[in-house]
């Protein structure tokens, strides 16, 4: 397993007590359609961690593979008056993990989350663990509580 992969797993386990399931692909699951692939799961199980920069602080949003954040509509979610995608060094100074690879908690700093809530349809959804070749299964309502996320519509 790749290395960050294990270090996200022991945190996790360290900061909630849980065991993580990683599965680790080759082939990469950067993509939210390439790691629905190689998981075998419908598009919108992928819980795709972006990082977007406000005028005060990033946020991490998870959403479905299957939307598009409305920049615009997630402002106006997150009292703000305008949100862009971080850039890479943002993220990774923000999160502790590069872009395709970010997991929905364990982050360097205490970001505010939000989660897409049309993941809240599926029993189980798929986040990245650390790196673009990492996922891992995960109930959506756990999710939501161990980002202590909020979960919001983030498309119109």
């Amino acid at each position: 397993m790749h290395p960050r992969a294990e270090e996200f797993r022991a945190e996790a386990a360290d900061r909630y007590g849980i065991e993580i399931d990683v599965h680790e692909f080759d082939e990469g699951t950067k993509t939210a359609a390439d790691a629905a692939d190689a998981v075998g799961c419908d598009l919108a199980q992928i819980a795709s961690g972006l990082v977007f920069a406000t005028e005060d602080e990033p946020v991490i949003v998870v959403t479905s593979g299957a939307n598009r954040v409305d920049e615009a509509h997630l402002a106006a979610e997150v009292d703000v008056t305008e949100v862009e995608m971080a850039d890479p060094d943002r993220v990774r100074a923000a999160t502790g993990y590069g872009i395709g690879g970010v997991p929905p908690f364990c982050h360097d700093s205490d970001l505010p989350a939000y989660v897409d809530e049309t993941l809240l349809d599926h029993g189980k959804v798929w986040a990245a663990a650390g790196t673009p070749q990492t996922v891992f299964p995960i109930d959506p309502d756990r999710l939501v509580e161990l980002a202590d996320a909020k979960p919001v519509p983030v498309t119109d």
